[in-house]
């Protein structure tokens, strides 16, 4: 098996190194990849005949051959693959029109019982205007199963240098957005290395469209969108911001049915499930499509009257962020791994469903607190084991075990789950200065404390933001940060429970027999995005 895993890691390394063509700008990708199918994804700069050339060998030798037409330079080319074989590297090779070539290589997931080993990453939240994306330099050479990118994927809402509009609003802009993100900037392409390196799975957040958007809601809500349809996600802007992102990530195009819910019905569906053989169950959410019309946001934090409120309305058990048709769906995933016995159920969820204070909580699931312990009492009740939330948006890593009430200032119970999120890949500035400048605000912090908080070093500024966490979640009865103490068998081997000051992504590693977990979130600097990432954090779990 050793041996095994350093020769594929050499072809991967080969892969990652093969120079990119400047007819393929934004190199190329496979993604939605199950154990007989994968979407393949190019962009050529010039119109034509593209052809794909997929092997197990990664000299192509008895290559299967499919071509694409492009009409549209601005329209990427995808490649539905099918009758593959589970278990197995495939190499696959793009030529553009004029002849240029790039390569990338992908594995498709086992079928079969015993733990055999896994590894993947996540992250999201890349902003054009912030690259290079050094912050991913090792993941194309980590000999990856998968990487999930998690939502945010382009800033739509953001000026940049290719598209210098406060909000994109049609789709060539739209598009652009993904051009710039996926593009080579000081000799250095994060994304498209690592897209090329391994097979991708995706979801969207809100910047995809619009910071902070509901897409379950009326479009009279929200005077960013137009009055087309009776939903945010029915309006232009949602569907072009949809669009190109599903143009520009390598994924099919399913859609949901007649649900009964007119929210989701006929409606674009990016819920994906996938197992990994008795490894892992890998559920990828939409948290964004089908929600409810945000509650406002809590105004005073030192008022009871309105911090019970704005509890009391977030259990209003008509509220969903989900949409009912993907919490049941959800639901019957979770409970199926488990009873297939397949160890750890890894679920990708852009926004966090941890609580983490009343600060923002309204576009969290802390907003929608009926759904969220509607989730977590599933898991509960159904004693299903080795439950991880992976959530990307705060632009940080905290890490907490998972308990619900049943209502508003009710026990907390507990549930055996626990969250990690993760990145952001690139932005003006990550979780920690970003929580410490709200507090400062809000009056939370002395000038005293803010100097004391700067002249720390790195750790202790990790350390500072958490215990700013905890002053906001313990008077709530929620659980501070952290694993120790919680029903999680947890070490922590580096680092601590938050890495809040670094760009970057996590690291993910079931250990072959054992099932032992291993997290790892690897980070650069801020002010230093094209160093080499260093390990921030890490622990391992003992599955239940």
């Amino acid at each position: 098996m050793k041996l095994a895993c350093t020769l594929v890691a050499a072809a991967l390394l080969g892969a990652a190194v093969h120079a990119q063509s400047p007819d393929l700008p934004q190199r190329v990708a496979a993604g939605d990849v199950g154990p007989n199918s994968a979407v393949l994804w190019a962009r050529s700069a010039t119109a034509g005949t593209v052809t794909f050339r997929v092997s197990t060998d990664p000299t192509f030798v008895g290559a299967t051959i499919r071509t694409a037409e492009v009409l549209d330079t601005t329209l990427p080319a995808k490649m539905f693959l099918r009758n593959l074989l589970p278990g197995t590297t495939y190499y696959y090779q793009v030529q553009s029109p004029l002849g240029g070539i790039d390569t990338g290589v992908f594995k498709t997931p086992r079928v079969g019982g015993g733990v055999q080993g896994l590894r993947f990453g996540v992250s999201g939240d890349s902003r054009g205007d912030f690259l290079p994306a050094g912050s991913l330099s090792n993941a194309a050479t980590a000999d990856l199963d998968f990487f999930v990118m998690l939502g945010d994927t382009i800033y739509a809402d953001v000026a940049s240098p290719l598209v210098p509009v406060a909000q994109c609003t049609n789709l060539f802009e739209f598009r652009d957005k993904h051009i710039e993100v996926l593009s080579t900037f000081a000799g250095v392409n994060g994304i498209g290395d690592l897209r090329r390196s391994t097979a991708f799975w995706v979801s969207i957040d809100d910047h995809e469209v619009t910071n902070d958007f509901a897409g379950g809601a009326a479009p009279a809500s929200d005077a960013r969108f137009d009055l087309t349809g009776a939903y945010i996600n029915e309006t232009n802007l949602y569907l072009n911001g949809l669009r190109a992102f599903t143009e520009y990530m390598p994924t099919t195009r399913p859609s949901y049915g007649q649900t009964g819910d007119p929210r989701t019905a006929f409606k674009r569906k990016l819920y994906r499930k996938m197992n990994y053989g008795s490894d892992a169950a890998l559920l990828v959410l939409d948290a964004r499509s089908f929600r409810d019309q945000p509650l406002p946001a809590v105004a005073n934090l030192n008022d009871p009257t309105q911090v019970f409120g704005f509890l009391a309305a977030s259990y209003n058990p008509a509220r969903t962020m989900l949409g009912r048709v993907q919490v049941d769906e959800l639901k019957a995933d979770l409970l199926a791994a488990e009873q297939a016995g397949i160890k750890w159920k890894f679920v990708m969820i852009p926004e966090p469903i941890q609580n983490l204070g009343l600060v923002a909580a309204q576009d969290r699931y802390e907003g929608y607190a009926a759904e969220r312990a509607e989730v977590l009492a599933h898991v509960s009740a159904n004693n299903i084991r080795n439950v991880v939330f992976v959530a990307a948006d705060v632009h940080g890593t905290v890490v907490n075990n998972l308990t619900f009430a049943a209502g508003p200032g009710q026990p907390q119970q507990a549930t055996g789950a626990f969250e990690i999120t993760t990145g952001s890949i690139s932005y003006n500035q990550p979780f920690g200065p970003t929580v410490v400048g709200l507090a400062s605000a809000l009056g939370l912090l002395s000038p005293a404390q803010i100097a004391f908080y700067q002249s720390l070093p790195l750790p202790g500024k990790d350390a500072f933001v958490q215990t700013l966490i905890d002053q906001q979640v313990a008077p709530l009865g929620y659980d501070t940060v952290g694993l120790a103490g919680s029903p999680i068998n947890a070490t922590l081997t580096s680092g601590s429970w938050s890495a809040t000051h670094t760009f970057g992504w996590t690291e993910f590693e079931v250990a072959p027999g054992t099932g032992e977990l291993t997290v790892t979130t690897w980070g650069v600097l801020p002010t230093a995005t094209t160093l080499p990432p260093f390990i921030v954090s890490s622990f391992t779990v003992t599955p239940q």
